[in-house]
């Protein structure tokens, strides 16, 4: 989840992403995130249950690494 902040009047900024699954805070510097993270945007489509919702979510990179852990087909790997 981007937390947001507003910066000399007009800007706005993301000031730090809290991962959804742990609530861990990634500040951000001027450079970025100071960890990685994924972010999941999800446009749900006409044949869900969810059709027409946008899901959004952040995940730190050890609620990553527990997730596909539970995979039955792995991840990808290059």
């Amino acid at each position: 989840m981007y937390r947001f902040v507003t910066r000399q009047g007009k800007r706005r900024e993301v000031e730090k992403i809290i991962c959804n699954r742990c609530g861990k805070t990634i500040p951000v510097t001027m450079h970025g995130p100071e960890a990685d993270v994924i972010h999941v945007e999800q446009h749900w489509g006409y044949f869900s249950e969810k059709d027409g919702e946008c899901h959004t979510f952040d995940l730190c990179e050890d609620c990553y690494d527990e997730i596909v852990k539970g995979f039955r087909v792995p991840v990808e790997r290059q």
